[in-house]
């Protein structure tokens, strides 16, 4: 009787479990492929939106171009690193989808109109998390005060001793600064 059972579970279960293991291999390389290509500068540049505003403005400045040839795309900014805070800015990053969809900033004065609200998300965010895509890639430990001018190295030391975050003053390095009552230091 064992046998028999044996025989069968061997008959019928290998089949579904070889299935279920190559369906399974298959969406996590699919959406793990679909991850890595919505990070990409090209997708994030591929609507006029986007490609025609804040990319314009970010061309030549020190995330762009620099001395070390060292580059931040908009996911590096803007997309965490970490799996599940990434996972989460992926779903939050489809009312993006909607608002082009829906026309509200298909026009480059329809991204205007909302550009301070766009931002203050970005600056939230990046409070929240205490800048952490900016020191994805820079590490405070590894700054060198003798290489910055005598105001930086004030206002760093000050910043950090009244607990502020990158995003409080470094805020408009790769976009242009929107207008509005408040910038991240104030929220």
């Amino acid at each position: 009787m064992w046998k028999n059972l044996l025989a069968f579970v061997k008959k019928w279960c290998t089949l579904p479990i070889i299935a279920a293991f190559v369906i399974g291999a298959g969406v996590t390389i699919g959406s793990q492929a679909v991850i890595s290509y919505t990070n990409t500068e090209a997708f994030c540049i591929s609507c006029h939106e986007m490609r025609d505003t804040v990319y314009a403005e970010y061309q030549d400045t020190i995330h762009d171009r620099n001395r070390t040839g060292k580059r931040a795309i908009c996911a590096d900014c803007h997309v965490p690193h970490e799996f599940i805070p990434k996972m989460i800015r992926k779903i939050k990053a489809t009312k993006e989808l909607y608002y082009k969809m829906t026309g509200k900033i298909d026009t480059p004065e329809k991204f205007e109109e909302h550009r301070y609200e766009l931002a203050l998300n970005e600056w939230r965010r990046l409070k929240a998390n205490d800048s952490a895509e900016c020191r994805y890639c820079h590490d405070v430990n590894a700054m060198d005060p003798e290489r910055q001018t005598e105001e930086a190295q004030d206002r760093h030391k000050r910043g950090f001793a009244e607990g502020k975050t990158c995003i409080d003053c470094h805020f408009a390095i790769a976009h242009f600064e929107p207008d509005g009552e408040l910038s991240p230091e104030d929220l």
